[in-house]
């Protein structure tokens, strides 16, 4: 695992230090502590720390900003959509059954480093890993986790439901997605 410490100067890193805390690796293991869930803000990630709580976006783009701020280009941010169905991710089979959907895209945001993937948010045992169910993945920024990640993923939700033909609407899949991740954060 990469690690360098942290400078000293900076805004995110100073917050890190205050706490404690030194290092890359360190920070990874702070952020990775922090329970699931939506900040007041989606936008700005830095507010994990003061809500004490984070999603798969705002975690990884803070550890990247961190990465910025240290000079570290090897440390990238991504956001990729996989197909969500039960094997991949425990708790959203019943949700897709009642829809007769195998699979529905979502998207994730994770970090890669040295090429390997390092995903701090998705802690239940799943049979499948999420990266085998890939359908496409970009290089994002830390700013690009809100609105950016939304019409990304609903664009590509809207091109699925065409090619795919199903019998569904853009706004009734985006429901069926939001039940999911309903059932999940209960989970979590």
């Amino acid at each position: 695992m990469l690690n360098f410490p942290l400078p000293q100067n900076d805004s995110l890193s100073s917050l890190m230090i205050d706490k404690g805390i030194y290092d890359f690796k360190s920070a990874i293991a702070y952020v990775n502590k922090l329970p699931y869930g939506r900040t007041s803000d989606r936008t700005d990630f830095r507010l994990i720390l003061p809500e004490n709580k984070g999603t798969c976006s705002t975690k990884h783009a803070f550890l990247k900003q961190l990465a910025i701020e240290s000079q570290q280009e090897t440390v990238q941010l991504f956001i990729g959509i996989y197909q969500m169905n039960e094997a991949n991710t425990k708790g959203v089979g019943k949700v897709l059954d009642n829809y007769n959907l195998d699979y529905i895209p979502e998207a994730h945001t994770y970090l890669k480093i040295n090429e390997n993937l390092l995903d701090i948010t998705r802690t239940t045992a799943n049979e499948v890993s999420f990266e085998d169910s890939l359908l496409v993945e970009k290089e994002i920024l830390p700013h690009q986790i809100a609105n950016y990640k939304v019409d990304f993923h609903q664009n590509f939700l809207k091109q699925w439901i065409e090619n795919e033909r199903l019998p569904y609407s853009f706004e009734e899949i985006w429901k069926i997605r939001e039940e999911c991740i309903l059932v999940l954060s209960r989970i979590a």
